[in-house]
């Protein structure tokens, strides 16, 4: 024990540093403007997507999971909002956090979902992109840098993406 506080005594003052840029690393979130972190997934369906591969289109990530109500209420809007956009470039992934991607693959077979259901069964992703809250969704622009973040789910945000969409697929 004494060795360890020896090598250990030259580097005290640092440590208030280390702990603060540890604390700071810790919480950083993806902010609006920053690029999206790439990331690579199985769909359900069992193919790859890449995030990086959808440059050039507007992009909403949602985060979601089997036993969040509000997700489940929110996918029949999300199905809507696909289907209504994505001929003029617009991509919608669900990214699917539970651990046994067969409830994934069962909740989204019976809401009907359309667009790809990503697998996130080791939570990297959802870390990466801090996403805490269930459902997270953000909005990513054609350069592939996050323009919107939504946090949880509220009665009426639908209109609120939609109108964000549009804006994001005129520029």
């Amino acid at each position: 024990m004494r060795d360890a506080m020896n090598t250990i005594a030259p580097y005290r003052r640092w440590l208030p540093l280390l702990l603060a840029a540890a604390a700071v690393t810790a919480s950083a979130a993806v902010q609006p403007s920053a690029t999206a972190p790439d990331f690579t997934l199985r769909s359900v369906g069992g193919a790859n997507l890449r995030l990086a591969e959808q440059r050039g289109q507007v992009v909403l990530v949602n985060f979601w999971a089997t036993w969040c109500g509000p997700c489940r209420q929110e996918m029949p809007h999300l199905n809507r909002l696909y289907d209504k956009y994505r001929s003029a470039g617009f991509v919608l992934l669900g990214v699917n956090i539970d651990d046994d991607p067969r409830a994934a693959a069962d909740l989204a077979a019976k809401l009907g979902v359309h667009f790809p259901v990503l697998l996130d069964t080791d939570k990297r992703v959802s870390r990466a992109y801090d996403m805490s809250a269930m459902p997270a969704t953000l909005l990513i622009d054609r350069d592939g840098r996050v323009r919107h973040i939504h946090r949880g789910y509220r009665d009426g945000v639908e209109r609120t993406y939609e109108e964000q969409v549009r804006g994001l697929l005129k520029e």
